[in-house]
């Protein structure tokens, strides 16, 4: 979607974001400038023989802030790719960490290339060299800089990646630990595909268990039947979707992909619209819902909650005085520009910010990272024994109901769920859950308790600059 040529650029709108936050601050100027900056960027121009010819890429990885380390942060194989908009990632990164108390920096990286151009064996030799050329400057290191997939990449790229570090440190017990989001045969941990849509997920019920929030919205009641539309159906759309549908009984009434949308005021089987999706390349030829030929449009369908999950920008100057959704959570990085979010929020529109609606990734890339650097999964060591402990519990409920003559009986299947201890995926989720909890209402309380707080974005910057500040104070800066 292209954007107004008075638009301004994805970063120059999270430093307008930044600045709305920090001039209701104290901050001494010069810490100010320090936590904006970013600290340093590497750009690596590199060259792979492919197809009888050496073809040249282009790669980032920016360090936005050091205040904690190792820096975290995603890499992204797309043609979009530039600095710019790599620093405002890494910036969006260190307040992210911040905010759900990952204790990470922020960083980011990107390569300049369309992955669908590339069979499997030719992105492979990409992502190593891509790889080779930030491992051998520390730029990927389980102790100092750790990526992540993003926009482009999944666990493939990452069991590369962590496989060229390896390569490269032979006799580093915690390589593995060098990036996130691997397969679970390679040092993954459960739950962490579907993390940053279940993170969407969790935000979305932290917010509905908030009152003065709903009001603030003009909304009530639950989650359920509530109309969703979804922009982009990648992997965090889709497991928010789904999630929503399946588990919340919200109607998902609109997908909206960049080769067509699908419409279906009945609530979409997002299921089997990403299955049709994965075979045919797109949304075209669903018999569930209704295409659309050019769906950008239909960001502006009546609906109570939009959810923008794919790029940046994509709600601007052009459109936001058409969004009709009361509630907009960003499970993309900076979808809302600074020019439409200004138009929202006059509007009375609640924007639930990207910092905190899509780190759920993050937080479980945390979870990973832990894992691997404790060489154990989480539950292996006390699963049985809550199992044991609870079977205590039931031999002797089952015990008195015998002896007093009672008869009573457990409820069907309370035995069984009673008995199973955590799991690592229940685990993950749990702590997840918790993260996502305890962050909104740390920013629920800013938002509700100022007066010169008008809107959760805000109060997210508050919150998470205030901790980066505080961590830079703590080294004597």
């Amino acid at each position: 979607m292209s954007q107004p040529s008075n638009e301004p650029s994805f970063r120059e709108s999270v430093d307008m974001m930044f600045n709305r936050a920090v001039a209701l601050m104290e901050l001494p100027p010069g810490l100010e400038e320090k936590i904006r900056v970013c600290n340093a960027t590497y750009t690596v121009r590199f060259g792979v023989r492919l197809r009888g010819q050496i073809k040249t890429f282009t790669g980032y990885r920016s360090v936005h802030s050091e205040h904690m380390e190792p820096v975290k942060g995603g890499i992204r194989f797309s043609l979009g790719v530039n600095q710019d908009e790599v620093e405002a990632l890494a910036a969006l990164m260190t307040y992210k960490c911040s905010l759900v108390e990952a204790p990470f920096g922020g960083s980011k990286g990107g390569l300049c290339i369309d992955p669908r151009e590339y069979e499997e064996h030719e992105l492979e030799l990409i992502t190593r060299r891509f790889a080779y050329e930030l491992i051998k400057r520390d730029l990927i290191n389980p102790a100092q800089n750790v990526p992540a997939p993003d926009m482009g990449t999944g666990e493939r790229e990452m069991a590369w990646i962590a496989d060229q570090y390896k390569r490269m440190n032979t006799t580093d017990i915690n390589g593995v630990a060098c990036v996130t989001g691997k397969p679970i045969n390679a040092g993954g941990i459960q739950g962490r595909t579907e993390a940053t849509g279940r993170g969407v997920q969790y935000a979305l019920h932290a917010f509905f268990r908030d009152p003065e929030g709903l009001k603030k919205a003009g909304m009530v009641g639950a989650l359920k039947g509530k109309r969703v539309i979804v922009q982009g159906l990648g992997n965090v759309g889709y497991h928010a979707a789904k999630f929503l549908s399946e588990e919340d009984g919200c109607k998902v009434t609109c997908v909206i992909e960049y080769n067509g949308s699908v419409t279906n005021d009945d609530g979409l089987d997002i299921e089997a619209l990403k299955q049709h999706i994965t075979e045919t390349g797109g949304p075209d030829g669903f018999t569930g819902g209704t295409f659309h030929k050019d769906g950008t449009h239909l960001l502006e369908k009546e609906c109570d909650i939009l959810i923008p999950a794919a790029l940046e920008g994509v709600i601007n100057l052009s459109n936001a005085n058409n969004i009709k959704a009361s509630l907009i959570i960003e499970a993309a990085n900076g979808p809302v520009t600074a020019g439409a979010d200004e138009i929202l929020r006059d509007k009375g529109v609640v924007i639930i910010p990207d910092m905190y609606a899509n780190a759920g990734g993050v937080t479980v890339s945390y979870f990973e990272w832990v894992k691997n650097l404790s060489h154990i999964r989480f539950g292996r060591m006390q699963r049985r024994q809550e199992e044991a402990r609870h079977q205590l519990v039931v031999d002797e409920l089952e015990r008195l109901s015998s002896d007093s003559g009672i008869g009573w009986q457990l409820s069907p299947n309370f035995k069984d769920k009673y008995l199973r201890g955590a799991d690592e995926l229940e685990l993950v989720r749990s702590g997840l859950d918790d993260t996502m909890r305890n962050a909104y209402l740390s920013m629920a309380d800013v938002w509700h308790s100022r007066g010169d707080v008008t809107d959760l974005r805000t109060a997210a910057y508050l919150v998470s600059i205030g901790k980066v500040a505080a961590s830079y104070r703590a080294k004597g800066l």
